[in-house]
């Protein structure tokens, strides 16, 4: 959507700010996306539009002991969800810095989709649970942030935005070279002047470029592209400088252009293994042998050995379904051996590769995101040691529970299962899918348990990932994913959570 010129005149000259600490040797040229030391002169925060401005005001201004009630009360005066959604999402871009690491308070930003999806998938009766589960957490990671300097976004520095023909490659040559200064202006210009469809492609094709911050970079390219969905192109500017901000973010090393770190050899091998994929390689056979050799090859397998197999399937007429059914199935696996946050992460950026596989248009891109994906996979293993035991177990060799009750009635054992016996709640799950291979009687009962038991970001993010991912894999490994997937949703051991209350208060 092509921007109304006079509004650089709205937003601007000054940046403002001092510069970023630890650059890591990135060079003087790169300026502070916002102000972040403590206690400096006051920085202007990034405008927004001016439909928008006052109610993320609200969420901003409003203490956190009565910004649920305040909500509700607009709600009842005719505020809409989508006004809601996005003054969420706009907020936590403009109040929450993705840095040291994106992850942690930044969860306030990356689970705005999440909930929403849980939002437009459960009862009508607990449809603003999640919200207002998110707008709460946003006060938190508000504070959060405050305390560690009081992070905010400021006005984009105008002398770095490019002309709409140069904003592309100005794009692709700051994020090829980790120039954060050069990346924010250009993100500014991929808002105003080429459309949404060429911004995101450019932004999902780096988004899995490197292994730091365990998937939360390509976890928040689908969000946002996804969230903007929701609450409309007009809100992208500050929410891709955000992204931006976030992709090039080191945490803590040299400028990766110059040097040789881990995180960043899949990504290097992999820009010259998708020269050797064959055309047509999107046409071939579904084979579950081909899923099971991956499958095989994850679990004790390198990165290179495993995004080496890959190549050597596609090229031999396998369909890349073989090989998104063994990234699902192997990222299950994990969870199975090791529940906990390392594990749960390999879910919800397979979650999220996946997603930008099936949107976006560019076939390179999508060769990356599929080998990027497979390479990640040993990442998280490795990434498990030393965080407690890891178990022994297959998720192909999990074997069913005998079970008579109706398919409601399982789904409902199956939860008073959880968490006291994950074990026996994924045989249980085995059991009932293949007797309802559609899962309906499942994925109600664990929407269920979210929206009455949630109490973090990962709850909201795995169950929407998960409950997503298993309608885009094969049997039989559509029965082992959800078999696997109640090592972390909620059930009815973990107690309500008292928003649930206080959340529906508001709106009475």
């Amino acid at each position: 959507m092509f921007r109304n010129p006079t509004r650089r005149e709205f937003f601007g000259a000054a940046a403002g700010g001092a510069a970023l600490a630890a650059t890591g040797g990135f060079g003087p040229q790169n300026r502070a996306v916002a102000a972040v030391a403590a206690g400096s002169s006051p920085v202007a925060k990034v405008p927004l539009e001016t439909d928008i401005e006052p109610l993320v005001r609200v969420l901003e201004d409003t203490p956190r002991e009565r910004l649920l009630e305040e909500i509700g009360a607009r709600i009842r005066r005719g505020t809409t969800y989508r006004e809601i959604v996005a003054a969420l999402q706009l907020a936590g871009v403009r109040n929450v810095e993705p840095r040291p690491t994106v992850g942690f308070k930044f969860h306030s930003v990356l689970v705005v989709n999440s909930a929403h999806l849980a939002s437009i998938s459960g009862l009508d009766r607990q449809r603003w649970l999640p919200i207002f589960w998110s707008l709460d957490y946003f006060k938190v990671t508000q504070a959060q942030d405050e305390r560690e300097g009081d992070w905010t976004m400021a006005p984009v520095d105008e002398s770095t935005v490019p002309d709409p023909q140069e904003a592309a490659e100005r794009f692709r040559d700051s994020m090829e070279r980790w120039d954060e200064g050069s990346a924010d202006g250009a993100a500014a210009a991929l808002a105003r002047f080429p459309g949404a469809h060429q911004a995101f492609e450019l932004f999902a094709h780096y988004g899995g470029r490197d292994f730091r911050s365990i998937g939360h970079k390509v976890i928040f390219v689908a969000s946002a592209w996804r969230a903007l969905q929701c609450i409309g192109w007009q809100y992208a500017e500050p929410i891709l400088r955000s992204l931006a901000y976030a992709l090039q973010n080191p945490t803590g090393d040299g400028n990766p252009a110059e040097h040789d770190y881990l995180a960043d050899r899949p990504w290097r091998d992999n820009q010259q293994r998708v020269k050797r994929i064959r055309d047509g390689w999107t046409l071939g056979r579904t084979d579950q042998a081909a899923t099971r050799e991956m499958l095989q090859t994850l679990r004790s397998g390198s990165h290179e050995e495993v995004c080496e197999l890959a190549v050597e399937q596609l090229n031999r007429g396998v369909s890349p379904q073989s090989l998104w059914d063994a990234i699902f199935a192997g990222s299950g696996e994990l969870l199975m051996r090791q529940p906990g946050i390392v594990a749960l992460h390999a879910g919800t950026t397979s979650n999220a590769m996946g997603y930008l596989f099936r949107t976006v248009r560019d076939e390179r891109t999508r060769q990356l995101l599929l080998l990027q994906n497979l390479a990640f996979l040993p990442l998280f293993r490795g990434a498990m040691e030393g965080r407690g035991r890891v178990d022994d177990v297959q998720i192909d060799q999990l074997e069913p529970a005998e079970v008579e009750e109706d398919v409601r009635e399982v789904a409902e054992s199956i939860f008073a299962d959880v968490p006291q016996d994950r074990a026996a709640a994924a045989r249980k799950t085995l059991a009932l899918v293949r007797r309802d291979p559609e899962a309906l009687a499942f994925v109600s009962a664990a929407r269920q348990q979210v929206a009455l038991r949630a109490r973090g970001s990962h709850d909201y993010k795995f169950s929407s990932a998960v409950l997503e991912d298993y309608l885009h894999v094969s049997p039989p490994w559509r029965e082992c994913l959800l078999a696997a997937s109640v090592y972390s949703l909620m059930g009815a051991g973990h107690s309500e959570n008292p928003l649930v209350q206080r959340a529906n208060e508001a709106l009475a």
